[in-house]
């Protein structure tokens, strides 16, 4: 895995133009064009001033008009163009990005993607894209202000070089400002982000955990905390941007100080009569080319001061990736913005027939802490039905999480079928794995979608997934049966509802081996009997491994592992270990905790 890495910001923005090269290339075109196009203005007005002084032949009034609305329809059409260009440009940049970060969160293992709370994590996606491809947008205006501030200059210095010379320090002096503000904005702009994600964050969590906060009586405490984050937030946010409204005033000032004192000089030396000074129409393309020198001098003030801001959002995006190269932010995405998105595929043909699930000497330790399991060994046949049980914080969830790639094991390796898995996270997923955690997840969805998660189920199939898990019932309870929605995290279902949600989602799959994390904790006793009852009898020969603490699992297991300090302590039948093992007779008579990792 590359080693995340912060390198200029002058990289990033290159990258955003070799993903889209075709469309910023034709941006570039387009905006030089619409930049360019009044130089010729600037040309024919200062003909048409001069041939009035000198008494010859002036361009006909009419010709003048025609010309000036054919130039106004031509520039309004590339205007068009490039913001039809420009927008598709920019959104489809953002979206990759987006789209990126977030295949990188897939890939990151399952128990531990992010270490930022989910609230931080939106902010990252909103806030921290848009000023990354700000500047990217502003870059395009500095190609078409810049040359066309060039050619400008380049015209004014064949009539006055010396005035030509004045209009260079107001620039100059654009450009020393925004060098010298780059740390400044930096660091404003660097609390600004992080007060904003606090508060995300401290939202994304609140939501979470009304209930916690009401039946703690903390209401008020919470309110305190988000006061104190809100007015933190408001002090930075106030003084980035202040900062980049004075800077906007600055070289805004600076610019028309340059240019009223340009004008003053070129003013003064105004001649009708030809000889020393500069002619009437040469006054007025001084006139109108400055304005395209001052605009070209601001993009360019304003390019500087977002590019400092957008470099601290390009490195909270980087550190997202959880060591993953920069360059992944940038990689072409197929967005289908064009046509019909494909539909998800899910593998379609038979794997080869389960025989064993091997686990050797698997080793993992929480960062910090000294929990986790270590050098953990054993099987699961086919058709065999393995009870994980255990005391609190022996090991249990850590051991399926670890046998499912969920988290980066330290030592030890899976076999499947006598096969090396090399990548546990891709291949211990259906058609071969199905998983229901102990804290189930579901989503603002129906319901429906909540068990089909995209993918085309046969509806027997789904059919005979509810019945297992004893959903039958429930839905046909429900005001829209399938398609009620359930709101965030199935808030709208009672906790055993939940995990008979999730566990008929697993169901759906049709896996070769089940995989169960205390799924049943909030099941009352007959409900759980019935479950068990009817997977067996549906799926007959099914492989499952299950952590469990009750005795109406347990005593249905082929074989049963009990957990210690993150070892296996014993292995055997129910029968056997209240026998021989004292852990197991405590967690049997319920007179030890068996729940947690």
């Amino acid at each position: 895995m590359t080693k995340a890495t912060h390198p200029p910001f002058r990289r990033a923005l290159f990258a955003l133009i070799r993903q889209q090269p075709i469309r910023y290339a034709w941006a570039q075109f387009l905006w030089i064009s619409i930049w360019t196009m009044p130089i010729l203005v600037g040309l024919i007005t200062a003909r048409f001033f001069d041939q009035l002084v000198d008494g010859t032949e002036v361009t006909s009034l009419l010709v003048l008009i025609a010309a000036t609305f054919a130039y106004a329809a031509g520039r309004s059409v590339f205007i068009m163009l490039g913001m039809r260009n420009h927008g598709s440009m920019l959104f489809r940049g953002s979206a990759a990005i987006r789209r990126n970060v977030l295949q990188r969160i897939y890939e990151l293992p399952g128990a531990s993607p992010v270490s930022e709370s989910p609230g931080e994590i939106v902010s990252r996606f909103r806030d921290d894209v848009e000023h990354v491809i700000l500047p990217f947008d502003l870059s395009v205006d500095i190609a078409g202000a810049g040359l066309a501030g060039v050619l400008s200059i380049g015209i004014l210095m064949t009539i006055d070089t010396t005035i030509t010379f004045v209009i260079l320090i107001p620039v100059a002096m654009v450009g020393i400002v925004a060098i010298q503000t780059g740390s400044l904005v930096r660091r404003y702009r660097t609390k600004a982000r992080e007060t904003t994600e606090a508060i995300a964050g401290f939202l994304g969590e609140t939501f979470a955990a009304t209930q916690s906060v009401k039946v703690a009586g903390a209401e008020a405490n919470m309110l305190a905390r988000f006061t104190a984050l809100n007015d933190e937030r408001r002090t930075m946010m106030v003084r980035d941007r202040t900062l980049t409204a004075v800077l906007e005033a600055v070289f805004r000032s600076t610019i028309y100080v340059g240019t009223g004192l340009v004008l003053l000089l070129a003013a003064g030396r105004i001649t009708t009569t030809g000889g020393a000074g500069i002619t009437l129409g040469e006054f007025s393309l001084f006139v109108f080319l400055l304005g395209i020198v001052t605009d070209a001098a601001y993009f360019s003030g304003m390019f500087v001061a977002r590019a400092k801001q957008g470099a601290v959002s390009f490195e909270r995006l980087t550190s997202t990736l959880r060591g993953d190269s920069w360059r992944r932010l940038f990689e072409r995405s197929e967005l289908n913005l064009d046509s019909e998105p494909p539909k998800p595929s899910r593998q379609t043909h038979e794997p080869e027939p389960f025989e064993r699930l091997e686990l050797v000497g698997l080793s993992y330790t929480y960062d910090g802490t000294d929990a986790g399991i270590d050098d953990v060994s054993l099987s699961v046949g086919a058709g065999e039905f393995v009870v994980v049980t255990g005391r609190i914080g022996s090991g249990k969830t850590t051991l399926l999480r670890a046998a499912l790639g969920l988290l980066p094991v330290s030592s030890g390796f899976i076999l499947w079928n006598g096969e090396r898995v090399e990548d546990p996270e891709v291949s211990m997923a259906p058609p071969r794995v199905a998983y229901t955690p102990q804290v189930p997840r579901l989503f603002s969805m129906s319901l429906l979608e909540n068990l089909v998660l995209g993918d085309d189920i046969d509806e027997e199939v789904l059919d005979e997934s509810v019945y297992i898990a004893t959903m039958t019932r429930d839905i046909e309870m429900m005001p829209e049966g399938l398609e009620t929605l359930i709101g965030p995290r199935g808030v709208r279902l009672s906790g055993g509802q939940v995990q008979r949600s999730a566990s008929a989602r697993m169901f759906t799959r049709r896996p070769q081996l089940l995989v169960l994390d205390d799924v049943s904790s909030a099941l009352d006793v007959e409900t759980e009997k019935v479950l068990w009852e009817r997977l067996f009898a549906a799926r007959a020969g099914v492989a499952t491994l299950v952590v469990s603490h009750r005795q109406a699992v347990m005593a249905r297991a082929d074989r049963i592992v009990v957990m210690d300090r993150g070892k296996i302590a014993a292995t055997g039948t129910a029968a056997e270990l209240q026998q021989t093992d004292e852990t197991f007779r405590a967690i049997w008579d319920g007179t030890a905790g068996a729940g947690g990792r």
